[in-house]
C-alpha cells in the first residue's frame, strides 16, 4: 500500500490499525469472516473502474467483454455449488438480495411471515423499522419458550390463520438446523411462496453439513461473506420460472451498475467453495462451535437452545442478571469481539440486550482448533466472572495477543 501511504497517510493508518485489531484480537462475531488473499486482490482491482449495468451479453455499455467472463463465472459457479437453476450475483448486499425477491414476489401490503428478530431473525425479516416491515405485512413467529427452538406444527398452524404470500425462513441468531420440508408444508397449506435466507449457514449448506433449501424453496438468499467466506455482498437464487423477472427487479429495479470488483471477488470465493478443502473448512467450522458452545455450557452458562448445530450460539444472561452491552465492552477490553445480542423473550431493549453471539468462521480460518476453543472459553469465563475488575481484561488480553500471535493473519500486508 505503498501509494495509499504517500497520498492519503490517514486512511492508511487506518486501514494498518484494521489490519493490526483482526491480527491481535479474537473475531467472535458470527456474520464476519477473513477472506483470502485471492479474494482480497480481485476485490481490490481494476474491475472497480467499469460499469456494466445490465447482464453479460446484454449490457448498457461498450467494453464489457471482461467483466462479463467474470460475472458469468461468479453466475455458473454458484449454480455448481449450490445446485440452482438460476443465480443473480448483483445485489451488493444480504439486504438488496431479500428486497429484490420481495419486489418480484409480492406487492406493497401483502403479508408475509418471518422469523421474529428477537428470537433469532434478521431486520429485513419485517422489522418495523425497516423497508421490509414498512412494505410489507410481517408476522412474526417466535420460539417455544421452553426449548427455545422452532415448532413447526405451530409454524404451520400460524401459516393457516395467517394466510401469507410468502413465509420467510432463515436467520441472523439461530443456532440449529432449519427443516425447510417443514417450511414448505407451512407454504403449501395457504399457497404461499418460500423465501429460504441462508446468509448464515451458506458455506455449510454448499458443502452439505447443513440441509438445503433448494429443493423446496421458491426464492434462496444469501450473502457472500460470513461462512461463505468471500467478499461483502448478496446473492438470489431460485428456479428458472422466476429468473427473468427476478434479474429485471434487481436491475433496474433496485440497482444500477454492479460492483463489478466485487463480483469477481464472489467468482474467486465461490471457485474456492467448491474445493475439498471448503469442506473440511466447515467441519472444523462447526466442531469448534459445538466445542466452545460445550465449554462454557459445562462452567455454568445458558446457552439458548442448549447447543448449537451450526457456525453460532448465543448465550443468554437473564438468570445471571446482566446484559449483553456490558459483557460485549468487557470482552472488548481483553481482545475477544463479540456482539452484544437479543435473546427469546429478551426483557432489555435491542441496543442493551440480555445476551451475546458467538461464532467461529473467523478464528476457525486462522486455523485455530478445539484446544484452542477450551483456550478461548477460559478467556471469556474469565472476563465474565470478574466483569467489575477492570484489571482482569488487561491480563486475559495479553493472553489473547500471544494466542493470536500462534496464528498469523494477513502478514503480507504488514
Amino acid at each position: 500500500m505503498s501509494y495509499l501511504k504517500n497520498v492519503d497517510p490517514e486512511i492508511y493508518d487506518a486501514i494498518m490499525g484494521e489490519i493490526n485489531r483482526e491480527s491481535d484480537k479474537l473475531e467472535l462475531i458470527a456474520s464476519e469472516n477473513f477472506v483470502s488473499m485471492a479474494v482480497l486482490e480481485a476485490a481490490g482491482g481494476v474491475m472497480t473502474n467499469k460499469y456494466a449495468e445490465g447482464y453479460p451479453g446484454k449490457r448498457y455499455y461498450g467494453g464489457c467483454e471482461f467483466v462479463d467472463v467474470a460475472e458469468n463465472l461468479a453466475r455458473e459457479r454458484a449454480k455448481q455449488l449450490f445446485g440452482c437453476e438460476h443465480a443473480n450475483v448483483q445485489p451488493h448486499s444480504g439486504s438488496q438480495a431479500n428486497m429484490a425477491v420481495y419486489f418480484t414476489a409480492l406487492k406493497p401490503g401483502d403479508k408475509v411471515m418471518g422469523l421474529d428478530l428477537s428470537h433469532g431473525g434478521h431486520l429485513t425479516h419485517g422489522h418495523p423499522l425497516n423497508f421490509s416491515g414498512k412494505l410489507f405485512q410481517f408476522f412474526g413467529y417466535q420460539v417455544d419458550k421452553d426449548t427455545e427452538v422452532i415448532n413447526y406444527d405451530k409454524l404451520i398452524a400460524q401459516a393457516k390463520e395467517v394466510q401469507p404470500k410468502m413465509i420467510v425462513a432463515g436467520a441472523s441468531a439461530y443456532p440449529r438446523i432449519l427443516d425447510f420440508k417443514k417450511f414448505r408444508e407451512a407454504c403449501d397449506v395457504c399457497g404461499a411462496y418460500m423465501m429460504v435466507d441462508i446468509a448464515h449457514i451458506a458455506g455449510l449448506v454448499a458443502v452439505g453439513l447443513h440441509p438445503s433449501p433448494i429443493p423446496y424453496a421458491d426464492f434462496v438468499t444469501t450473502t457472500t461473506h460470513k461462512t461463505l467466506r468471500g467478499p461483502r455482498g448478496g446473492m438470489v437464487m431460485c428456479k428458472e420460472k422466476y429468473a427473468a423477472d427476478l434479474d429485471r427487479t434487481v436491475m433496474p429495479g433496485i440497482q444500477g451498475g454492479p460492483l463489478m470488483h466485487v463480483i469477481a471477488a464472489k467468482a474467486v470465493a465461490l471457485k474456492e467453495a467448491l474445493s475439498d478443502e471448503f469442506k473440511s473448512y466447515q467441519k472444523r467450522i462447526i466442531e469448534n462451535a459445538h466445542t466452545l458452545a460445550n465449554e462454557l455450557k459445562n462452567r455454568g452458562y445458558h446457552i439458548v437452545s442448549g447447543g448449537t448445530d451450526t457456525h453460532l450460539f448465543l448465550i443468554s444472561f437473564i438468570e445471571m442478571g446482566l446484559t449483553g452491552k456490558k459483557v460485549e465492552k468487557a470482552l472488548d477490553a481483553a481482545g475477544i469481539t463479540a456482539n452484544k445480542n437479543t435473546v427469546p423473550f429478551d426483557p432489555q431493549k435491542p441496543f442493551v440486550t440480555s445476551g451475546i453471539r458467538i461464532g467461529t468462521p473467523a478464528i476457525t480460518t486462522r486455523g485455530m482448533g478445539v484446544n484452542e476453543m477450551k483456550v478461548i472459553a477460559g478467556f471469556i469465563d474469565r472476563v465474565i466472572k470478574n466483569i467489575d475488575n477492570e484489571a482482569v481484561p488487561a491480563e486475559v488480553a495479553g493472553e489473547v495477543k500471544s494466542l493470536c500471535d500462534k496464528f498469523p493473519l494477513y502478514s503480507e500486508l504488514k
